[in-house]
C-alpha cells in the first residue's frame, strides 16, 4: 500500500488567526437589507402556512365525503 505521511496539528493559535481571517471576509447584511428578507421569510412562511391549512381544511373534507357517503 501507499505511504502515508503524518501530517502534524496547526498550532491553536495560526487557527485562531486564519478564524479571524475568515471572519473579516464575511459580508454582513445592513440593517434594511436584513429587515426586508425578515419580512419575505415571515410573508412566506405565513402564505405556506395558510395554503397548507386550507389543503387540509380540503383534503379532510374530500375524506369525510368519501368515508360518510353510502350507496
Amino acid at each position: 500500500m501507499g505511504e502515508t505521511e503524518k501530517l502534524e496539528k496547526a498550532p491553536k493559535k495560526s487557527w485562531f488567526a486564519g478564524l479571524k481571517a475568515e471572519f473579516k471576509k464575511i459580508i454582513w447584511p445592513n440593517k434594511q437589507s436584513l429587515t426586508r428578507q425578515t419580512v419575505a421569510v415571515i410573508a412566506a412562511s405565513v402564505a405556506l402556512g395558510l395554503l397548507i391549512a386550507l389543503m387540509d381544511y380540503v383534503i379532510g373534507f374530500g375524506v369525510e365525503f368519501l368515508v360518510g357517503f353510502k350507496f
